[in-house]
Order: C-alpha cells, then structure tokens, then sequence
C-alpha cells in the first residue's frame, strides 16, 4: 500500500507541476496558433498564419538569430494584409537580395528595445499628453497614441496603424500585431 501511495503521490505532483506551467503559459491565438509567452519572438512568429510574409521578410534580411535573442524586444508585426496594402511589387521588391539594406531599416523601424506592453505604452501615452515617442532599433521615431480604447502608431511620414492584437508576450519580448506597415524615412 505504502507503495502505491508513492506512486498516487508523484503522479499527483507531476500533474500539479504540469498544470501550474499549462496555468503560466497564458497564451494568445494568433493567425490560428497558440503563441507560447515560453518561446522566443521568431519560434512563435512562424507557426502565425497572418504573419507568413513578415517571417519571410525576417529571414531576407537576416534578423532571425537577433529576434531569437535576448532581447527584451517590443515588436509591432504587421499581419499580411498590411503588406498587401503597400503599392504593388513593394515586397517582392524589398525582398531582393540587394534590398537587404533597406529591408532591414522597414523591419527594425517596427522593433523597440525593452518590453512594452500595451499598459506600458497607455501609461506613456498618458504622460506625454495623448502621445508616446518611441524610439525604434532602427533610430527612428514612432509616436504611438489612443482613439477610443485603440492602440495606434504613427510613423515618420504620418502613416497610422492601428494595433489589431495587443500582449501577446514572449520569452524575449511582447508583440503588437499591426494592420499597416509603418516606414522610416528614407
């Protein structure tokens, strides 16, 4: 009996410690798939349906390895149709090897250093008086603001984009999808 008591107990325990982690692992769906707060940047970023051209834009420019990172990193990740909304042959463009350069500079102008969720940025917008200038890991400037309860970025040139999925953490970082594509100044 003393045996099987033992056995009853590490089962017990094993599942406790397995639900407490499941409990952890507070996830958000995105583009159809789970994405785990456990996992870096890029390892949630590709199981993301709405997301597919942004990954492939990821790994043209080579930031793969930087968004598996450290990090912490705030990134606002245009879905799929924000690429579509850019004038055609824009992405098929950027995605040329010789357009690394410049694909590089639209990616990371949508990264900022630290771990920003959506409270951090409200509070921030707060203190600014109904704005937040964030810098990007590119060295432009995005000024985040509210309409409503809506979370949106503005950047350098006055485009908007409104967040569409705010919070969704990761081991390295948090995501903000986006529905348009924000450009620095070139």
């Amino acid at each position: 009996m003393n045996k099987l008591f033992k056995v009853a107990f590490a089962a017990f325990v094993f599942l406790s410690a397995h639900m407490a982690f499941a409990q952890m692992e507070k996830t958000v769906e995105v583009g159809g798939a789970p994405m785990y707060p456990s996992k870096n940047i890029v390892e949630n970023a590709v199981n993301s349906a709405d997301h597919t051209t942004l990954v492939a834009a990821v790994k043209a420019a080579g930031l793969v390895e930087t968004l598996q990172g450290k990090g912490p990193f705030t990134v606002f990740a245009p879905e799929n149709s924000a690429f579509a909304k850019l004038p055609a042959g824009t992405v098929e463009t950027l995605l040329k090897p010789e357009n690394k350069g410049q694909l590089t500079a639209v990616l990371t102008y949508h990264v900022v250093a630290g771990k920003m969720g959506s409270k951090d940025i409200a509070d921030a917008i707060k203190k600014g008086n109904g704005k937040a200038t964030l810098t990007t890991v590119q060295g432009g400037k995005l000024t985040a603001w509210m309409k409503g309860k809506d979370l949106y970025i503005t950047d350098e040139n006055g485009g908007q984009s409104k967040v569409t999925i705010a919070d969704v953490w990761q081991s390295n970082g948090v995501i903000h999808s986006v529905d348009t594509v924000v450009l620095p100044k070139m």
